[in-house]
């Protein structure tokens, strides 16, 4: 692929926050007249959380830097072993948009005193749905398995991986206390959404 192709695709990639997960750095505007939503950029740094909090947002925010920060490594490895040049460039949305978030959710838990680490612990997070369940085994699978199945193999656990994101959003939806931390869930579920939507269409493509 032209360097020049490959610049575009990404730059479209990055400003498609529903369908290539740019969710974290992005809020979605009230439809404007045509029924179209208009979305307004906004930097990490600016996005504070405040001091109303509860468990369940410190949980959840908890288990999504666990969660990036594997969803960092997969995609990581895509981009150097993907064969097909869409899903490399999928990959490279995905980087950056949760880049962006997991410096945005240490920060809220660095301003609340909280741990960014989550104790990994099974029985403390039966109540929260349970840690991700991506495997440190099954990520490092991923720079060993065979160049011609990586694609296939790469869809198949990041598709359950973005699922889970999806799981543990919802708890959040509905038990959190914190605004900012409930609309981050509510960003997580659309842009997972697209993404897990990209993907099943590069699976039967």
């Amino acid at each position: 692929m032209a360097a020049a192709v490959k610049r575009r695709l990404i730059a479209a990639a990055l400003v498609a926050p529903f369908v290539l997960g740019a969710c974290g750095t992005a809020r979605v505007a009230d439809p404007d007249p045509a029924g179209q939503a208009t979305v307004a950029a906004e930097a990490v740094a600016e996005i504070k959380a405040g001091d109303d909090f509860n468990d369940t947002d410190v949980m959840f925010l908890q288990m999504m830097v666990f969660h990036q920060k594997q969803g960092l490594q997969m995609t990581t490895t895509a981009v150097k072993r993907a064969r097909n040049p869409e899903l490399k460039v999928l990959a490279q949305a995905i980087q950056a948009t949760e880049k962006d978030e997991l410096a945005m959710v240490e920060s809220w838990l660095k301003g609340w005193g909280k741990k960014t680490d989550v104790d990994q612990a099974p029985s403390l997070h039966a109540d929260h749905g349970g840690l991700p369940g991506t495997g440190a085994a099954e990520i490092k699978a991923l720079t060993t398995v065979k160049a011609a199945s990586f694609d296939t193999a790469f869809l198949n656990l990041f598709l359950a991986h973005q699922h889970q994101a999806m799981e543990m959003s919802k708890i959040e939806k509905t038990g959190g206390k914190n605004e900012e931390a409930k609309k981050f869930a509510v960003r997580v579920q659309q842009s997972r959404q697209g993404e897990i939507q990209q993907m099943l269409k590069l699976m039967n493509g």
